[in-house]
C-alpha cells in the first residue's frame, strides 16, 4: 500500500535535504490491498482473496473514482492474477470507470518503476480519451477518412485505440518526433551518426543518434515519477529562445530554467516582457534580424531588447553588449552540458559525430556548440523549425514488447532464452493482426537487456535469427563478447569472468506505412549566393564584421557559402562564424564546415 511513498529512497537532488519527492498522485486512501502472492517461480503461495477485491470494489465505487490499478508483486512474468483481479473489478464498477492491469503498461520487474508508471498512466487515460474523442471527430468533419495516427515517445505511431488505453507512450512524443526526423534525413545526406540539436522557444533538446537508430532509454521521469517504458533518449535543458537571463545570489549569470514564453515573450517582440532573454542578446549582437522575423510577418525592437539587456548590465557592472555576449555564452555552454550526458557519459566521442541543428535557434547556436565540442560538421535541414512535423509524417507504427527472464549465459539457457524470444514474437504477431498489418509491412528487432550478475542497470544487446538457431556454443560465445563490448564502451571497462544475466527479452514491432519522399533540390549553374544585404554581427570580442546576409529559399544544391554569414528564412536563421564555410546539398541541407583554427569565442 506504501509502495509509492517508499520507492527506491533516493532524493531529488543529492545535496538539498530539504526537497521532496512530489506527493504520490494516488492519496493513501485510495490504495487498498487485497491477499495475494505468487512467488517469484511462479508458485502460488497466497490464492487471490476475491471476496476481498469485492469488498474493495464497493469502496472504490463510493469514491467515485475514475480509474483503477491493478499492481502485483510479480505480474510483470505471471499475470494471471492481475487479470483477474481486473476481471473481477471490471465486472462491479460500471464504464466509465477504467481498469488498468501494470503488466498491461509494460511487463517488467522492478515493481516501484512498474507501479508508478502504470498509476501516471491512469492518471492520463480519462482526460486523453476524452481528448482523443474531439480530435478525431474533428477530423472527420473536415472530411479526412484516414484515421488519425499518433505520435509516440519510442519515435513510432500508435492508433487511436492504442493512445486512449496506453496514453503514457505519447508523454514525450514531441522531441521524439523530431529526432527521427532528423535520423532520416541525415541518414539520407549520408550521415548516420548524428547529435540532435533541437533549441525552441523554451528548451533545448538533444540526442545521439548512432547508425541511423535514435537512443532509447527506459528510465526516465515525468514531472518527477518515474517512467519505465521505452522512449527516445532526449536530455532536455532551460536554453531556448526566451530564456530568461538572471543574476543569482551568488552574483553570477544564469540563464533559464525560467522563460518569457510565447506571452509576453522577450523584450524586442514588444508585447510587453521586459526581462532579458537569449532572443534578446542575439538581437543586441546583430546576429537575428533587428527589425523583422518570421518573412517579415514579425516586427523587432531592437531598443526594446537593448534597454531589457541594459538592466542586467547594470547589476553585473559590464556594457550591454558584453552582457548579450555572456547571456549567448553561458545558454551555449548549457547546452554543451546537455550534450555531453548523451554522448561522453554514454561512452560516445561528440566529435566523431555530426551536430544536426534544428528548431527555431537550434541553427543560431550550433556552430558555438559544435566547436566546443571539437565537432567538425553541422547539418541544418531545408526547414529546421518544422522538423518535428516531418519526423512525424515519415515514421512507422510501433509497439514494444517485453518478457522477464533473469537467466544466467550459460550451457543449457538457449531453451529458456529461445522460450521468451518465442513468446514476445507471438505477442508482436498479435498486434500485427490486430493493427490489419500485411507482411510486407511487419518487422521485428529483438533485443536482451544483459548486465552482470548483481548489477542494477541492464545494456541492451540486439539479437537476430542467427543467435538462436540453435543457441549453441557459439551462439552463446557471440552473446557474451557482443554484451562485454557493449559494457566497456559504455562503463569503459569489461569484467570477462564474471557471470552475465539476461534480464528481458525484447521485440519492438514496426508497421511499415508509406511516406513522402525527401525532395532533391535543383542544382545550381555554378553561381555562387547571392547576397541581397549586410549587417554588423558582433561574433568575437569587441569584434564586429560587416556580414552579408542570404535568403535560404534561392539557394540551389552544389552553391558555397563563406563565413561570415548569416542565411535567414522564415522559421529559423543560421549563423557561420569568420573562417567557416557551408554548402548546399543535393537535398537542401546546409553543410557547415567548421574550421577548428578558429575562434569561436562570441
Amino acid at each position: 500500500r506504501d509502495l509509492l511513498e517508499i520507492g527506491r529512497q533516493t532524493r531529488p537532488q543529492m545535496y538539498d535535504i530539504h526537497l521532496d519527492n512530489p506527493e504520490p498522485l494516488v492519496p493513501r486512501r485510495l490504495r487498498f490491498e487485497v491477499a495475494e502472492r505468487r512467488l517469484a517461480d511462479g508458485r502460488v503461495h497466497q490464492p487471490l482473496d476475491e471476496q476481498a477485491l469485492r469488498d474493495v470494489a464497493r469502496q472504490l465505487a463510493a469514491e467515485q473514482v475514475d480509474g483503477v490499478v491493478v499492481f502485483f508483486l510479480h505480474s510483470y512474468r505471471y499475470p494471471e492474477h492481475e487479470q483477474r483481479a481486473g476481471a473481477v473489478l471490471a465486472e462491479l464498477l460500471a464504464p466509465p470507470v477504467r481498469i488498468i492491469t501494470s503488466a498491461e503498461v509494460f511487463a517488467e520487474f522492478r515493481e516501484y518503476e512498474r507501479l508508478s508508471s502504470a498509476v501516471l498512466n491512469a492518471a492520463l487515460v480519462t482526460v486523453m480519451d476524452a481528448y482523443l474523442g474531439r480530435f478525431a471527430a474533428a477530423v472527420h468533419k473536415l472530411g479526412i477518412r484516414v484515421a488519425p495516427l499518433i505520435s509516440q515517445s519510442a519515435g513510432g505511431l500508435m492508433s487511436l485505440d492504442m493512445a486512449r488505453r496506453l496514453p503514457i507512450s505519447a508523454s514525450l512524443s514531441g522531441p521524439a518526433a523530431g529526432v527521427v526526423g532528423a535520423a532520416q534525413r541525415g541518414q539520407v545526406a549520408g550521415f548516420a551518426d548524428l547529435i540532435t540539436l533541437d533549441v525552441g522557444g523554451t528548451s533545448t533538446d538533444v540526442s545521439l543518434v548512432r547508425n541511423a537508430a535514435p537512443a532509447i532509454a527506459r528510465d526516465r521521469s515525468l514531472a518527477g515519477f518515474p517512467l519505465r517504458i521505452p522512449l527516445i533518449d532526449v536530455n532536455a535543458v532551460g536554453a531556448g529562445g526566451g530564456s530568461i537571463a538572471w543574476i543569482d545570489r551568488d552574483g553570477l549569470m544564469k540563464v533559464g530554467p525560467r522563460s518569457a514564453g510565447a506571452h509576453p515573450g522577450p523584450a524586442c517582440y514588444g508585447f510587453g516582457g521586459e526581462a532579458a532573454t537569449l532572443t534578446d542578446a542575439n538581437v543586441c549582437l546583430g546576429r537575428l534580424n533587428p527589425v523583422a522575423l518570421l518573412d517579415g510577418r514579425m516586427l523587432i525592437r531592437a531598443d526594446l531588447a537593448r534597454t531589457a539587456v541594459a538592466k542586467l548590465a547594470e547589476q553585473i557592472q559590464l556594457d550591454v553588449i558584453e552582457t548579450a555576449r555572456g547571456i549567448v555564452r553561458v545558454a551555449a555552454a548549457n547546452i554543451v552540458r546537455a550534450i555531453r550526458t548523451v554522448s561522453v557519459e554514454r561512452g560516445h566521442d561528440p566529435a566523431k559525430f555530426a551536430l544536426f541543428a534544428y528548431g527555431g535557434a537550434g541553427p543560431l547556436h550550433a556552430v558555438e556548440v559544435a566547436r566546443e565540442l571539437g565537432i567538425r560538421r553541422v547539418i541544418v535541414p531545408p526547414n529546421p523549425g518544422i522538423l518535428c512535423a516531418e519526423g512525424l509524417l515519415r515514421s512507422d507504427l510501433r509497439m514494444d514488447f517485453v518478457k522477464t527472464l533473469l537467466v544466467v549465459v550459460q550451457p543449457g539457457a538457449g531453451a529458456a532464452l529461445l522460450a521468451a524470444r518465442n513468446e514476445v514474437m507471438l505477442s508482436a504477431q498479435g498486434w500485427f493482426d490486430a493493427e490489419d498489418l500485411g507482411g510486407e509491412q511487419r518487422v521485428t528487432q529483438c533485443s536482451a537487456d544483459m548486465r552482470y550478475r548483481g548489477q542494477n542497470y541492464e545494456i541492451s544487446i540486439p539479437l537476430h535469427d542467427a543467435d538462436f538457431e540453435p543457441f549453441d556454443a557459439a551462439s552463446e560465445a557471440r552473446l557474451l563478447r557482443n554484451f562485454h563490448h557493449a559494457h566497456e564502451q559504455a562503463y569503459g571497462f569489461a569484467s570477462a569472468g564474471e557471470a552475465v544475466q539476461v534480464v528481458s527479452i525484447k521485440v519492438q514491432a514496426f508497421g511499415r506505412l508509406d511516406k513522402p519522399d525527401i525532395v532533391a533540390l535543383a542544382r545550381s549553374d555554378g553561381a555562387p549566393c547571392a547576397s541581397d544585404s549586410t549587417r554588423a554581427v558582433c561574433f568575437h570580442a569587441g569584434d564586429w564584421h560587416d556580414t552579408r546576409v542570404y535568403a535560404r529559399c534561392t539557394m540551389q544544391a552544389g552553391q558555397r557559402i563563406d563565413g561570415p554569414a548569416v542565411i535567414e528564412q522564415m522559421d529559423s536563421t543560421t549563423l557561420l562564424f569568420p573562417g567557416d564555410a557551408g554548402r548546399v546539398d543535393r537535398w537542401g541541407n546546409l553543410l557547415l564546415e567548421i574550421n577548428s583554427g578558429a575562434s569561436g569565442q562570441c
